[in-house]
């Protein structure tokens, strides 16, 4: 690093991913910066600085190994930093110590035979919540959200039909399950339930989404809202509100070897009725046949893929639903949770493919609900929104949340 870098950096401050400390702090000190930093999105520490910018040097001899040690002793799962010492003028050194973002989150402060998680929020640090503990280990490749069990929700809890056309009609499975027995150990195979050592086997959040009969009873997050504004805004008088539950996967029947055609609707189905009224308009001159020609404001094909990715993509960690509002300007999709796998917006635009939830994902796209390469934002998405209205989708990327925005169709 370049001098005028430090320089920079030093007068921007600390931040998120910048902390300035003396060389002399504890091992366990500066693994908890670390850790915390490597929870969020990697960073730099500055040993030599003070908190106030001031720079003290170092006056370790031997810091670079002692920092080695550190990480290696105090910080798991192991991360390989890169270590440099810029030397100023006046003969003070600052050592600059980067790590990147890695892939297994949660990272743990190994001390006193303790293994404790620390979060960073802007330039401080504080110990993991239970609720950050799981919504960190969502983002690593240690563990699936979807696969957690559902407390109370057992084998009963599921629409036994649509399990039984899932096998039969819709993976042509010749050899159906005939007892419980044989159904939950199917169930457990499929990622639908999972054995648990306390309270035995029990639905997992996917198993329960796709297939069970009132997944909200168990799963609050588990439905989707609907709302829909006469203005801009949000206001108190909504012209639609309500939050649909039921499972997210239609009862189907083949119609051809590549066919199926939904007899019974499902979530997904649901919703676009729901939000007909508000997302099509009626010619005010009926044409030749003396009819009103209906014209949607949103193509359908996008309504349905925006919902089924916010599902497939969603963080079940989040005790919130899936979201679509409907303003006179926009349509608005909010899916809980950040993009999984540290991707960003132009990564999932130009294709790149990372589904947080692999079970929900592979179900819809066994049921066509899906794009089977996993391309539909790129492929469908932007290009019909942008032939219907003429404008680009937003996507809106937070920590929190992705949210799509979609504009209307030009009148004609």
């Amino acid at each position: 690093m370049r001098r005028a870098e430090l320089f920079e950096m030093i007068a921007n401050g600390e931040s998120s991913s910048v902390e300035f400390k003396r060389d002399d702090l504890r091992p366990e000190d500066l693994a908890r910066e670390v850790v915390a930093m490597m929870n969020l999105r990697g960073g730099r520490l500055l040993l030599g600085v003070e908190d106030d910018g001031t720079i003290s040097g170092i006056q370790r001899p031997d810091l670079e190994e002692w920092v080695m040690n550190v990480f290696t002793d105090k910080v798991h799962p192991s991360v390989l930093p890169h270590y440099e010492e810029v030397l100023l003028d006046d003969q003070k050194r600052v050592a600059v110590v980067s790590f990147v973002e890695g892939a297994g989150k949660p990272y743990v402060v190994r001390h006193s035979g303790r293994e404790d998680v620390y979060v960073r929020r802007g330039s401080t640090n504080r110990r993991a919540s239970r609720e950050e503990w799981v919504r960190l280990a969502a983002t690593s490749s240690l563990l699936h959200p979807e696969k957690l069990p559902v407390s109370s929700a057992g084998l009963a809890d599921f629409d036994r039909a649509r399990l039984d056309e899932y096998l039969r009609v819709v993976l042509s499975d010749p050899e159906l399950p005939q007892t419980d027995e044989d159904w939950t150990a199917r169930l457990v195979r499929l990622g639908f339930m999972v054995n648990t050592e306390t309270m035995g086997p029990l639905a997992t959040i996917a198993g329960l989404v796709l297939f069970g009969m009132k997944p909200r009873r168990f799963l609050p997050q588990a439905g989707l809202r609907l709302m829909a504004f006469a203005g801009n805004d949000k206001t108190y008088e909504a012209r639609l509100d309500i939050v649909l539950d039921g499972p997210l996967v239609g009862r189907m029947t083949r119609v051809s070897a590549r066919e199926l055609e939904e007899v019974e609707p499902g979530l997904l189905a649901r919703a676009v009725e729901a939000l007909e009224p508000f997302v099509h308009v009626q010619q005010a001159e009926p044409d030749a046949s003396l009819r009103r020609e209906r014209r949607w404001l949103y193509p359908v094909p996008v309504l349905r893929e925006l919902i089924v990715n916010a599902f497939s993509h969603r963080d079940w960690t989040r005790s919130v639903d899936v979201e679509v509002v409907v303003y006179a300007d926009r349509l608005e999709l909010t899916s809980p949770g950040s993009l999984p796998n540290s991707m960003t917006v132009d990564q999932m635009l130009a294709g790149q493919r990372a589904p947080r939830n692999p079970i929900l994902h592979n179900v819809l796209r066994d049921y066509g609900y899906s794009d089977a390469r996993g391309m539909g934002i790129r492929t469908k998405v932007v290009p019909l929104l942008r032939q219907s209205s003429g404008r680009e989708p937003v996507f809106e990327a937070t920590e929190d949340y992705l949210r799509t925005t979609a504009f209307p169709a030009l009148q004609k």
